[in-house]
């Protein structure tokens, strides 16, 4: 993971869930300037035996703050504390 990518989304195709935390992770990251990327959990063994069925799967500093929905409110505040 890049330094500056703070925030990283698993997700997987065809997932309406990740559509909609995707769509919540750029407009708070965009409006917090914070660097953010996405991750395909069927790219990997890994991540699909970790994440399963739990996506979409959202972390910050490499801590996981929500999955399945993100709460924008939360994001925001493990942002910026």
């Amino acid at each position: 993971m890049n330094p500056e990518e703070r925030v990283v989304v698993f997700t997987r195709d065809d997932c309406h869930l990740c559509v909609e935390a995707l769509e919540v992770v750029a407009r708070v990251c965009d409006d917090l300037g914070e660097a953010w990327r996405t991750a395909d959990v069927d790219a990997s063994d890994e991540l699909r035996a970790r994440y399963g069925d739990h996506v979409p799967v959202v972390e910050v500093d490499g801590v996981q703050q929500a999955f399945w929905r993100v709460d924008e409110a939360r994001l925001r505040r493990s942002l910026t504390a």
